[in-house]
């Protein structure tokens, strides 16, 4: 196992209104290429799904890890991130010699030497696998979402704060995968108070 073993981080889900933040680790196979790794929101969903599986398959290892809206709304998205991300790489069955995180800043307390680099998922394969396999599994869990709380559009807009969703919660109201500490919804939970 060579001394060098690179892995890529990244996050989905920093933005919307709901739902969990995703991270994915991956140290790829330095002895097997896998084409066309991008930046997530580049590909398309069904290309997306594709490479997910090869990275699954071909990847030395990967992992995935979250933190669920509970602690977004206690520690606020961005520690919530660098918590979720944190778990990632440590949920890796092999410890790397460094992880390249995609963005500004450096979870604290890794265990490996990290640097970060803003739109890392453009420039290294490492990181474009971790944002595929972050993005297909937040994704599915939105659409899985969706059938549990019909009328918010969850499995369109992923719980981003599109006119459908923002509509969604100022009719419908504040679901349990809201996070409370985000503006639109604490809105939307001032107006249903008022309301009540």
């Amino acid at each position: 196992m060579p001394e060098t073993l690179v892995c890529g981080v990244d996050e989905v889900g920093r933005g919307p209104l709901a739902g969990p933040v995703v991270t994915a680790a991956v140290i790829l196979d330095p002895d097997v290429e896998i084409i066309g790794l991008d930046d997530s929101k580049k590909l398309t969903a069904k290309r997306r799904d594709y490479l997910a599986d090869e990275i699954r398959e071909k990847s030395l290892c990967w992992a995935l890890a979250r933190a669920e809206v509970a602690e977004i709304d206690e520690l606020n998205i961005l520690h919530a991130t660098m918590l979720a991300m944190r778990r990632a790489i440590e949920a890796l069955p092999i410890l790397p010699a460094l992880a390249l995180i995609d963005g500004n800043r450096i979870p604290p307390g890794l265990n490996c030497r990290a640097e970060a680099i803003v739109k890392g998922d453009s420039l290294h394969a490492e990181i474009a696998a971790a944002s595929i396999l972050a993005k297909v599994t937040r994704d599915s869990e939105m659409v899985e979402m969706d059938a549990c709380y019909p009328g918010y559009g969850f499995a369109l807009h992923k719980g981003y704060p599109t006119k459908v969703h923002m509509e969604a919660l100022q009719s419908l109201g504040v679901t349990p995968i809201h996070r409370r500490s985000f503006s639109p919804v604490q809105k939307a939970l001032h107006v249903s108070v008022k309301s009540s």
